[in-house]
């Protein structure tokens, strides 16, 4: 993980990675769970049987959960000591690119596009990149707009 003292350390490091999550498998019971929080209950997802049969040869965790685990990740990504609190702003530029088998491990690399003050902190937009082990594409890129404030 990376550490930084302050928000303001970051600003330098526009256009750079300012981290890589930890590994998380994707199993059933999450996606489960996923699906009872949401209501999405589509067979792809959840119906293991009938999955096999399907176009991933199994069950695939939706593109929502995976969305979903990019706090976890910022977690185990950077930290950054001197920080109050943050603030989810926004999302820019959501891809899903390649479907998360059930079972399989995933990750983040957080790059960092840009760097605003604000009152009390900055905001940041950070490219968040989860990668799938042994994929030749990321499973989802998105834009992240957070605030952190000190």
């Amino acid at each position: 993980m990376n550490s930084f003292e302050n928000i303001s350390d970051l600003q330098p490091l526009v256009g750079q990675s300012i981290g890589t999550s930890d590994w998380l498998v994707v199993d059933q019971a999450r996606v489960n769970q996923f699906a009872d929080a949401t209501g999405d209950h589509q067979w792809i997802h959840v119906d293991m049987e009938r999955a096999k049969a399907g176009p991933f040869g199994g069950p695939i965790a939706h593109g929502f959960l995976t969305l979903s685990l990019l706090p976890g990740f910022f977690a185990t990504a950077f930290h950054i000591r001197h920080c109050r609190r943050g603030v989810n702003y926004g999302l820019d530029k959501v891809r899903f690119m390649t479907p998360v088998p059930v079972g399989k491990r995933v990750r983040a690399h957080f790059q960092l596009l840009a760097w605003d003050a604000l009152e009390g902190g900055a905001q940041m937009k950070i490219e968040m990149t989860v990668e799938l082990e042994n994929a030749a594409k990321p499973a989802c890129v998105a834009e992240s707009i957070i605030r952190q404030y000190s």
